[in-house]
């Protein structure tokens, strides 16, 4: 059996849209209910929907073969699995942004203070630069901290940029294009290669 980690909320609906069109159906998922797992017989095959952070975690653990998991969080977390196929859905950008008036050199004497729900993403970034960071780790409403001085920058996704112009901030430099991936666990993909290779290349077509 293959088993599929697909996250839960919107971005997952269009993961699965895909496998939809490829042919890998599970009957009632589109049900309302709190649900988790769905079983298709016919294609020996099971799909369930985690937390979008817990994706690579089922699937490095191997409790799930294959899933499609966002770009951002591949980087956040640096999971043991492969990355297969880029699915072309839910694209943004991993962004540092700032007040419109913010200003480097303002701070350039002491640790920049960067608000973010991706610590790991921010540090690699910053330490490419050679710049000394302080990370304020923040789950949500991420744009209140520079406007309040909590934070001189912060890393976060954005798609259109209004929530950020809403608040008087603006995109300072772009660290990665996103979307979601198909990720393998590496067992599986030497263990169940044939049927893996499958799926992708539906999913291609």
């Amino acid at each position: 059996m293959i088993n599929i980690a697909l996250p839960k909320g919107r971005l997952g609906e269009k993961d699965y849209h895909l496998f939809e069109k490829a042919g890998y159906e599970f009957e009632g998922v589109h049900e309302a209910g709190r649900r988790l797992v769905f079983v298709n017989k016919e294609l020996d095959m099971r799909c369930f929907w985690v937390k979008p952070f817990d994706v690579p975690v089922y699937v490095e653990r191997g409790v799930a073969d294959i899933g499609a998991a966002g770009k951002d969080i591949l980087m956040e977390r640096d999971p043991d699995v492969y990355e297969l196929l880029d699915l072309n859905v839910g694209k943004c950008r991993m962004c540092v942004a700032g007040l419109e008036e913010f200003s480097e050199s303002e701070c350039r004497n002491r640790a920049l203070r960067v608000a973010t729900e991706f610590p790991n993403i921010a540090r690699d970034y910053y330490s490419g630069l050679g710049r000394e960071i302080d990370v304020i780790v923040l789950r949500g409403s991420l744009e209140l901290a520079p406007v309040l001085g909590l934070s001189d920058v912060i890393v976060d996704i954005v798609e259109t940029g209004t929530t950020l112009r809403e608040n008087n901030l603006a995109v300072i430099a772009t660290i990665a294009e996103l979307s979601a991936r198909l990720i393998a666990n590496k067992s599986a993909f030497k263990f169940k290669g044939e049927a893996i290779h499958e799926i992708i290349r539906r999913l291609q077509h």
